[in-house]
């Protein structure tokens, strides 16, 4: 299969990356970095959760930050509302893009969420109708593709089954996420291929972890299945929260290297995304996750 001639990166920083963070970050600081990816042609930012504040206290302040940003046209501000009381929050803050998670694992369910899979689906349904009503678009999540941290090896015919039921309820992409990052590059082929029997391939996206630093072969072999849309975050922000130490979300820069290697189309400039991965790092007080920044920042030294 001829690889994409371009590629969405959806930029998930700002709430994958620093929903991890220990430190607390204000809500100007978040702001700049939105409008740093912004500016550095990201067309897709999830900007922030609006969950409780008592269970991920880094995404407090989530509607301050929808209207502090500046919107640029074109670009997509999307924030995450895991129910129904989230998704009300969203709509009252202006948020046009929404996504909803749900996990391949029923271990990974019953500790995450406290519920099955099946009984995560259903409690989307009602989000579903308000998201169809107010002409809300939803993404979904499919976590745990590659591989539970209670389970070990997950079928990739149950990832299928819940990618299929996501796309069948409205979710008109659906990520498929290797939250602990085991998975490889032939694990990724065998796993695409299964799911797009259930959901067409231009409606899947990639969101690999990079633990055991397979990230980046896991997006070349999904490009070669065909996939053009890929989760990541500004500097490799956050980290994998079943593996101490280890990395989680792949870089952006790494992944935007790889891309204009291979000559597919982005519309990102590296030099800004470095730019402003090096800013919220240094506010953070934290090494730069993105090997590519950190090569290329070693040379203006």
């Amino acid at each position: 299969m001829n690889l994409p001639t371009s590629v969405r990166l959806v930029e998930v920083g700002p709430r994958d990356g620093l929903q991890n963070e220990k430190q607390p970050i204000n809500v100007a600081d978040k702001v700049r970095l939105v409008d740093d990816l912004s500016a550095a042609g990201l067309s897709y930012i999830e900007v922030g959760s609006f969950v409780s504040p008592k269970w991920v206290p880094q995404m407090a302040g989530s509607a301050e930050v929808f209207a502090g940003i500046a919107q640029r046209p074109g670009v997509t501000y999307a924030a995450l509302t895991p129910n129904m009381k989230g998704f009300e929050a969203a709509l009252a803050a202006g948020v046009k893009e929404v996504a909803v998670f749900a996990a391949a694992s029923e271990a990974f369910s019953q500790k995450n969420i406290n519920c099955s899979i099946g009984e995560s689906l259903e409690r989307f349904l009602p989000l579903m109708d308000a998201a169809r009503q107010h002409d809300i678009r939803v993404r979904g999540y499919v976590s745990c593709v590659l591989g539970c941290p209670y389970e070990g090896e997950v079928d990739a015919l149950q990832v299928a089954r819940v990618a299929r039921d996501l796309f069948a309820m409205g979710c008109y992409e659906v990520s498929l996420g290797d939250t602990i990052g085991t998975g490889t590059a032939g694990a990724t082929r065998r796993l695409i291929e299964t799911v797009a029997q259930y959901v067409p391939r231009e409606r899947l996206a990639g969101h690999f972890h990079d633990t055991y630093g397979q990230a980046l072969a896991n997006i070349y072999a999904s490009l070669l299945e065909g996939i053009a849309v890929f989760d990541s975050s500004v500097a490799g922000l956050g980290g994998c929260p079943y593996a101490k130490g280890a990395t989680g979300n792949v870089a952006t820069e790494d992944v935007l290297y790889l891309l204009n290697g291979l000559g597919i189309e982005t519309g990102i400039d590296l030099q800004r995304l470095i730019a402003a991965g090096e800013r919220i790092c240094s506010l953070l007080g934290k090494d730069n996750g993105s090997r590519v920044a950190k090569s290329f920042l070693a040379k203006c030294q």
